[in-house]
This record gives C-alpha cells, sequence and structure tokens, in this order.
C-alpha cells in the first residue's frame, strides 16, 4: 500500500447553517479544513496510507483538529504540538448570483510561527511515495516556505514523488512573492496541479481565448499553458482544472492532464453545487489516487474530475467518497438515482 505524507495548515471553519448570511442567526457550524488536510482525507478514505504533517496547540480545539482526522484514518503521528492558536477561516456559502466569502483570522497559528527545526523530514519520509503540499502553505511566511523548502529537498533525497497545487491565495501574499519562492520550490515538483487562474497569477503564463466568467474554455490554449510550465520546471505531469462558473450555485466542470507527451481531457460535468470548498483538493487527492495505482493518463483525469465532482455534493472541506462511487461516476452513472 502506497503512502502518502502531505503538509500544511489545518483550520477551523466556522459557516453559517445553510445559506445564511454572515450573522444572519446566531448560529454557526464548526468544523475544520484545509488544502493538504482535505487531500489527505481522500487518500485515507481511498485506503491508501495517509499521513498528515502540520504543527498544533495542545489545548482542547487542537486535539479536536487533529481528531477530525483520525476519523478518517489519517495517520495523525507526525503532527507536532505546540504553539497559542488554530487559524480559523469563516465562510459564507454562496448561492445564484451572490458568490461564496472567506474571511481568514490565521495569523499567528501554530503552523504559521513554526520553526524548520520542528520537523524531522528524515524520520517522516522515512517509507514514503508521494508528498504533497500547496502553494497556500509557503505563503503562510518565510519561515513556512523554508520548511517547505526543507520538505522537498528531503523528499528527493529519499526518492520520494512531489505534487504541489499552485493554489495562488492573494489575501496571503503578491504575485511576486509568490512567484520568487514557488519558483524555489518547483524545481523538485513532479506533478504539477493549477486552474485557468493560478498559472497566470503565479507565472505569469495564461490560456489564451479563454473567459472563464463568460463560459468559454479553449482547449489549446491549456494544452500551451501545460506545456509551457512542463518545459519550464521539468513536470512529469501537469494537471489543470477547468471551471466555468454559470453562478454560485451551477458550475461546469472538467479537467486536463499533460504526461509529457499526451494531453487527455476529462468528461464535463454540470454541477449543481452544495459545498464548493475543498472541490481543488479532491481533484488533486483523486490524481494522486490514479497515479500512485497505475490508471493511465485518461483514466487519471477522470477519476480525479470525478472525485471532485462528487465532492461538491458534500458539506465541509472533507470529500466523503469512496473509490467504488468516484469509479461509478467515472464510468458514466452521474444520474443520481436513489440507491436501493
Amino acid at each position: 500500500m502506497a503512502k502518502v505524507i502531505t503538509f500544511g495548515e489545518l483550520m477551523l471553519r466556522l459557516a453559517p447553517n445553510g445559506y445564511y448570511r454572515f450573522f444572519q442567526n446566531d448560529q454557526m457550524q464548526a468544523t475544520f479544513g484545509g488544502g493538504e488536510a482535505n487531500v489527505a482525507v481522500s487518500l485515507a478514505n481511498y485506503g491508501l496510507e495517509s499521513t498528515y504533517v502540520t504543527k498544533l496547540p495542545r489545548h482542547a480545539i487542537g486535539q479536536a483538529a487533529v481528531d477530525s482526522l483520525r476519523y478518517f484514518g489519517v495517520d495523525t503521528s507526525k503532527i507536532v504540538r505546540g504553539g497559542d492558536r488554530v487559524g480559523i477561516y469563516f465562510l459564507e456559502k454562496g448561492a445564484s448570483q451572490r458568490g461564496s466569502v472567506c474571511i481568514y483570522d490565521r495569523a499567528h497559528s501554530a503552523i504559521a510561527e513554526a520553526k524548520p527545526e520542528d520537523f524531522d523530514w528524515d524520520a517522516i519520509f522515512d517509507g514514503a511515495d508521494w508528498f504533497h503540499f500547496t502553494g497556500i502553505t509557503p505563503a503562510l511566511g518565510q519561515n513556512v516556505a523554508d520548511i517547505c523548502l526543507d520538505a522537498c529537498k528531503a523528499a528527493k533525497a529519499h526518492g520520494v514523488k512531489i505534487s504541489c497545487d499552485l493554489n495562488y491565495r492573494g489575501k496571503l501574499w503578491t504575485r511576486e512573492q509568490a512567484r520568487e519562492t514557488m519558483t524555489k520550490l518547483c524545481e523538485y515538483v513532479d506533478v504539477c496541479i493549477s486552474n485557468e487562474e493560478d498559472a497566470k497569477d503565479v507565472f505569469g503564463i495564461e490560456a489564451e481565448g479563454t473567459d472563464i466568467y463568460g463560459g468559454k474554455l479553449n482547449h489549446e490554449g491549456y494544452k500551451s499553458v501545460a506545456k509551457q510550465l512542463a518545459d519550464r520546471f521539468g513536470f512529469e505531469k501537469v494537471a489543470i482544472t477547468l471551471r466555468s462558473s454559470i453562478s454560485a450555485s451551477d458550475n461546469d466542470w472538467a479537467g486536463m492532464l499533460y504526461d509529457g507527451e499526451n494531453y487527455c481531457f476529462s468528461k464535463s460535468y454540470h454541477l449543481h453545487i452544495v459545498d464548493r470548498v475543498g472541490g481543488g483538493d479532491s481533484f488533486g487527492g483523486g490524481l494522486i489516487y490514479s497515479v500512485l495505482t497505475g490508471k493511465t493518463t485518461q483514466q487519471a483525469i477522470e477519476f480525479a474530475v470525478a472525485a471532485s465532482a462528487l465532492k461538491h455534493s458534500v458539506e465541509g472541506d472533507y470529500n466523503r467518497v469512496s473509490v467504488a462511487e468516484v469509479e461509478k461516476l467515472a464510468g458514466g452513472d452521474g444520474s443520481g438515482r436513489v440507491q436501493r
């Protein structure tokens, strides 16, 4: 069984019930999530040995965050305990023409104040096959960027494959800061995951003839983006998610995977969205699982996109689906009929 390590920030998510606006009533749902943690949960659900690495306080909220991962069978033994707070994000889910809103309260979180010496990467990568991180994590601060670089170097020394989801977040750093840091980190990456905006924001690479707001996607433009990324950094594979946003409630969703020779596009799904947070992470988890289990390029992109399509129907950050459910959808059964 393949062993995957993911590293990032696990946050407390506070959200009004349903589609209420902030403080439309006096209740909020408290759950946990974060890019790399969401990937770890997907992989554990698919039966892989999934280990999540971060730093969390020893208090009750930090323990609840750890326990949220243990519930799914994620290995939390490499989580460093210390610091004073768990990062928080507030989510107001959008509907129809009203977009979702995320407000972050993550300054001085335990992982944001972590030090490189907190993590013994040689021990963490012992017996590992894969390492995954996102562009959100090094954006937390130069200290965390340094930790990511240490992790990538150690992963390479152990012969571990590395994937990265570019995930540019303008609220965390500038495009210039992202480009400088991610250029260094991507020299170690084997599989790059991006979308129609991240490649442009981080590396200035964009798909010509594409209107993400009007629903016009140019397949040839995305082939060019994938090849430019692969040529610049030597990536073995480049995956690009293709989202056409019709409204906050309805999107068209597909993906492309370039393996250095073939450009494989998935079928497209029309999504009526329950919760889109974690959609990209569920794609990443599906892609990693597909590559590690020997799926072809076409099979891999179909599985990853189907996994993500299902996530958009699931409340919370974590994707609570099985391999069988994903393969059923990828195989063409998207009817949504009651199963008896």
